[in-house]
Formats: structure tokens, sequence, C-alpha cells
């Protein structure tokens, strides 16, 4: 683990085996993105407490951990404050959700896109051995050796794919799936 992971990991306090993520609130509606027209429990976050939550539970890893919400003594126990956690976790699988299907989709475009591909290097492989039956000397390895390359080209993007695209939104989905399953507090704000 290297000192800045550590440092990190410091920044969260420890209670009962838990690394609590903390987030002090004036009101509920702070937590959420005033723009949207939704019912209160329905509402998007706010994209910089969105940012805080999914980078606090990137940092923490599979640790175990919490969600606190500190809010005014006044208000802990309305009815805003008390959906808050159901909306947090409505929020974060509906996300979940999202890039799951965005997985799907990915995945669908790779295939096709290596149908597609596979296609376009038999032809120019069968191009490649027609060029060969004929006699045109130095032209003609330029020519086979571009339509052999060009082939192999057309399966850069689908491999790109299958190799390297489709896990960091397997692990995004991921994250948002523990994040909705997260166990989330409200407490009282300590004057």
């Amino acid at each position: 683990m290297t000192a800045r992971r550590k440092r990190n990991l410091a920044s969260y306090r420890l209670e009962h085996g838990l690394h609590l993520v903390e987030i002090r609130l004036r009101e509920p509606r702070q937590l959420f993105n005033s723009l949207d027209p939704a019912p209160f429990h329905e509402k998007d976050l706010d994209a910089s407490a969105e940012e805080y939550i999914v980078g606090a539970m990137r940092e923490l890893g599979t640790r175990h951990s919490k969600l606190v919400l500190y809010l005014p003594a006044a208000i802990v126990n309305t009815p805003d404050a008390q959906s808050i956690p159901d909306a947090i976790h409505t929020y974060f699988s509906y996300r979940a959700q999202h890039a799951g299907a965005e997985l799907g989709q990915t995945l669908r475009f790779g295939a096709v896109s290596l149908l597609i591909g596979l296609c376009f290097l038999f032809l120019c492989l069968s191009l490649r051995e027609l060029v060969g039956l004929l006699d045109l000397a130095a032209s003609e390895q330029i020519l086979m050796e571009g339509l052999l390359i060009v082939g192999w080209v057309a399966l850069w993007r689908p491999l790109e794919i299958f190799l390297y695209e489709w896990w960091p939104i397997r692990q995004r989905q991921k994250l948002f799936a523990r994040i909705a399953h997260l166990a989330i507090e409200i407490r009282s704000e300590q004057t």
C-alpha cells in the first residue's frame, strides 16, 4: 500500500470497524440536484455530492464502510431527512442499471464490429491471394502487404473494445451497485 493510499484511508474515521464517509448538510435538499423536477425521493444527486461519495468509495475499495449524513438536530427526524437513504440507494441502483446497459451496448457493438472486421479481413486476404496470382513484380508486393495490413487494422477497434473498454464500465457498475447497498445513517450535527 502506498503512502498516499494510507494517507487517504486515514482521512476516514473508523467506527465499530466501519470507515465513515461523512457529509455535513444544512438541509436535505443540498444533497440533490435543485434543477431536477422529480419528487424529492427520486431526485438526482447533486454532481458534487455524487462525485464525493463515488470518490470516497473508490478510495475505500471493498473495505466495510458507512455513509453518515449530519443534519441540524431540528430537521433530522423530518420526512425529507428520513427519506435520504432510500433516495441515495434508488439513485445508485439506477446508476448501476444504467452502467449495466452501457456495458451490454458496448459488448454488442464490439461483437458487431468484430464480425465486420473479420469479414473485411477475409476480403482483404482473398484480394491478396488474387493479387498474388497476377504478375506485377514490385507493385504486387506493396499491394499485397497493404491489403494484409489494412485487413488486420480493421480488427483494431473490436479488439480494443474486448480487451480494454468493457472492464472500466463493469468496475463502475460494481461500484454503483455497492453504493446502492451501502449503510446510510442520518445523524444530528454536533454543535
